[in-house]
Protein backbone atom coordinates (compact mmCIF):
# COMPACT_ATOMS: atom_id res chain seq x y z
CA UNK A 1 0.00 0.00 0.00
CA UNK A 2 0.72 3.50 -1.01
CA UNK A 3 1.00 6.45 1.78
CA UNK A 4 0.79 8.87 -1.50
CA UNK A 5 -1.32 11.65 -0.10
CA UNK A 6 -4.15 13.22 -2.57
CA UNK A 7 -6.96 15.20 -2.38
CA UNK A 8 -8.24 17.53 0.33
CA UNK A 9 -9.53 14.09 2.61
CA UNK A 10 -5.46 13.89 2.73
CA UNK A 11 -5.15 9.87 1.31
CA UNK A 12 -6.70 8.81 -1.81
CA UNK A 13 -10.75 6.72 -1.78
CA UNK A 14 -8.42 3.54 -2.92
CA UNK A 15 -6.03 3.74 0.13
CA UNK A 16 -8.30 4.16 2.31
CA UNK A 17 -10.45 1.47 1.03
CA UNK A 18 -7.44 -1.00 0.87
CA UNK A 19 -7.13 0.36 4.90
CA UNK A 20 -10.57 -0.75 6.12
CA UNK A 21 -9.77 -3.96 3.78
CA UNK A 22 -7.02 -4.83 5.74
CA UNK A 23 -8.32 -3.48 8.80
CA UNK A 24 -11.18 -6.22 8.51
CA UNK A 25 -9.22 -9.25 7.17
CA UNK A 26 -5.89 -8.44 9.28
CA UNK A 27 -7.54 -9.60 13.01
CA UNK A 28 -5.23 -6.84 14.54
CA UNK A 29 -6.28 -3.83 16.19
CA UNK A 30 -7.56 -0.98 14.61
CA UNK A 31 -5.19 0.71 16.83
CA UNK A 32 -2.02 -1.77 15.39
CA UNK A 33 -3.38 -1.39 11.62
CA UNK A 34 -3.00 2.61 11.87
CA UNK A 35 0.30 2.35 13.04
CA UNK A 36 1.48 0.15 10.79
CA UNK A 37 0.10 1.99 7.88
CA UNK A 38 1.51 5.29 9.15
CA UNK A 39 -2.15 6.88 9.77
CA UNK A 40 -3.69 8.45 12.87
CA UNK A 41 -6.61 6.04 14.66
CA UNK A 42 -9.16 8.39 14.36
CA UNK A 43 -8.91 8.58 10.07
CA UNK A 44 -8.72 4.62 10.02
CA UNK A 45 -12.07 5.38 12.61
CA UNK A 46 -13.53 7.32 10.45
CA UNK A 47 -12.86 5.13 7.06
CA UNK A 48 -14.24 1.92 8.57
CA UNK A 49 -17.29 3.74 9.94
CA UNK A 50 -18.26 5.30 6.63
CA UNK A 51 -17.65 1.98 4.99
CA UNK A 52 -20.24 0.30 7.24
CA UNK A 53 -22.84 3.45 6.40
CA UNK A 54 -21.65 3.04 2.73
CA UNK A 55 -22.56 -0.91 2.88
CA UNK A 56 -25.88 -0.18 4.67
CA UNK A 57 -24.79 -1.43 8.05
CA UNK A 58 -25.09 1.28 10.25
CA UNK A 59 -26.99 4.63 9.54
CA UNK A 60 -25.89 8.29 8.38
CA UNK A 61 -25.51 9.32 4.95
CA UNK A 62 -23.42 7.36 2.28
CA UNK A 63 -20.27 8.97 0.57
CA UNK A 64 -22.37 10.02 -2.54
CA UNK A 65 -25.15 11.65 -0.76
CA UNK A 66 -22.12 13.57 1.85
CA UNK A 67 -20.15 14.38 -1.24
CA UNK A 68 -23.61 15.87 -2.89
CA UNK A 69 -24.67 17.30 0.47
CA UNK A 70 -21.05 19.12 0.73
CA UNK A 71 -21.21 20.58 -3.28
CA UNK A 72 -24.64 22.23 -2.17
CA UNK A 73 -23.39 23.85 0.73
CA UNK A 74 -20.57 25.19 -1.44
CA UNK A 75 -22.99 26.18 -4.03
CA UNK A 76 -25.25 27.76 -1.73
CA UNK A 77 -22.41 29.88 -0.21
CA UNK A 78 -21.07 31.07 -3.70
CA UNK A 79 -24.76 32.08 -4.44
CA UNK A 80 -24.82 34.11 -1.27
CA UNK A 81 -21.94 35.58 -1.99
CA UNK A 82 -22.58 36.41 -5.52
CA UNK A 83 -26.09 37.84 -4.31
CA UNK A 84 -24.44 40.23 -1.66
CA UNK A 85 -22.39 41.61 -4.14
CA UNK A 86 -25.51 42.38 -6.14
CA UNK A 87 -26.81 43.58 -3.45
CA UNK A 88 -23.88 46.06 -2.99
CA UNK A 89 -23.75 46.68 -6.33
CA UNK A 90 -27.40 47.72 -6.84
CA UNK A 91 -27.04 49.51 -3.68
CA UNK A 92 -24.15 51.87 -5.40
CA UNK A 93 -26.05 52.37 -8.65
CA UNK A 94 -29.21 53.36 -7.02
CA UNK A 95 -27.21 56.02 -5.16
CA UNK A 96 -25.01 57.13 -8.40
CA UNK A 97 -28.81 57.62 -10.00
CA UNK A 98 -30.21 59.70 -6.70
CA UNK A 99 -26.98 62.02 -7.44
CA UNK A 100 -27.51 62.31 -11.11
Amino acid sequence: MSLNRGGKNGYPPEFRAQAVDLYRSSGLSMARVAADLGVSYGSLKTWVKQAEIDAGDREGLVSAEHDELQGLRRENRILREERDILKKAAAFFAKESETL
